[in-house]
């Protein structure tokens, strides 16, 4: 059964304080996830962890190469890497009991999606927070 992206748990993660590791956010100004992560910081308040193959520090936030670097609580682990190795991350998310993943714009893998709700993460798949925020108001 394909997965279904659930409104109010979009609503929720938007409007709940929490760690987002946005797992592809790179200094590169050309990739979406700078800016994402930028909405993501001013406009939602949120707490920005980049996780990238170099470990770049981004907006003045301390980068890591690995999810399993991070120190502390993650809760949403952010996918801007492609549907092919998205999986890999999700499984990361899991193993550091991440409480959710978003799988962006155009990353779908239905398998990882259903891996993570099977161990109780909450699962948003091809969206943007950049762009659900608006439509609800954010």
């Amino acid at each position: 059964m394909p997965h279904h992206n659930d409104p109010a748990t979009i609503q929720r993660l938007l409007t709940t304080p929490g760690r987002w590791a946005v797992v592809g956010l790179s200094n590169n100004p050309l990739r979406p996830a700078v800016g994402v992560a930028k909405f993501l910081i001013d406009r939602l308040g949120m707490d920005v962890v980049p996780v990238s193959l170099k470990g770049d520090d981004v907006h003045g936030r301390t980068g890591y190469t690995k999810l399993q670097d991070v120190p502390g609580e993650i809760d949403v682990v952010d996918c801007f890497v492609n549907s092919q190795r998205v999986g890999a991350v999700v499984d990361d998310a899991i193993a550091v009991g991440a409480k959710a993943v978003w799988l962006q714009l155009g990353v779908i893998d239905e398998d990882a999606a259903q891996r993570a709700a099977d161990a109780g993460l909450d699962v948003i798949m091809n969206a943007c927070p950049a762009i659900e925020a608006p439509r609800l108001g954010l």
